[in-house]
């Protein structure tokens, strides 16, 4: 049975893998995760999570390494993890009242087949329109400034959403169970 590792320094991958009761082990990827010029949001994720899942195929020459990426895009502008709290304010400022469609890629690179496979699930997720001391409040107890778009639907964000719309519920905290179950299966690899 090949090993199982997570490229990602992410919390929040990790526990979403945890779910699956799968062992597996983590490691950080080898990614410079800047935007090419030109590149939609959807190609950037899908690059970025190939990248990171292939960048350690040298370390781990038996495993299947999951590399995912997300980013989401308002108005066709790529938003990335926001870092600190003004950018964070500046990004849900931009978002009010708007619909923003995050796209987060899943690369599975199996490493004895050097062989990478990899799918995108969109969610469009739909801001309230509400008031900067709303924001205020949310970014000072939610701190989201890991999150694409500083969006934290898994914890006080979802105050924030008006709606959402995806095929995947774990998509938009940032690893796509579902469509990482389907390609685990189709390599062979055992989940129930």
């Amino acid at each position: 049975m090949p090993t199982l590792v997570l490229a990602s320094t992410s919390r929040y991958r990790r526990e979403l893998l945890e779910r699956l009761g799968l062992p597996f082990e983590v490691a950080a990827p080898i990614c410079d995760e800047t935007p090419l010029s030109g590149e939609s949001a959807a190609d950037t994720a899908t690059r970025l999570a190939r990248i990171k899942a292939e960048s350690l195929a040298p370390r781990y020459p038996d495993a299947l390494i999951i590399g995912s990426d997300q980013v989401a895009l308002l108005d066709g502008v790529q938003l990335g993890k926001p870092g600190d709290y003004e950018r964070a304010f500046s990004q849900l400022t931009a978002m009010r009242g708007k619909t923003i469609v995050f796209h987060t890629a899943l690369a599975l690179h199996n490493t004895a087949k050097d062989h990478t496979t990899e799918t995108i699930v969109p969610w469009r997720v739909t801001m309230r329109d509400y008031s900067d001391a709303e924001i205020d409040t949310y970014l000072r107890r939610e701190q989201p400034y890991d999150c694409a778009g500083s969006a934290k639907t898994e914890g006080l964000g979802v105050a924030m959403i008006a709606a959402m719309e995806g095929s995947d519920p774990a998509a938009i905290i940032g690893l796509p169970l579902i469509e990482l179950c389907r390609l685990l299966r189709e390599e062979g690899y055992p989940i129930l």
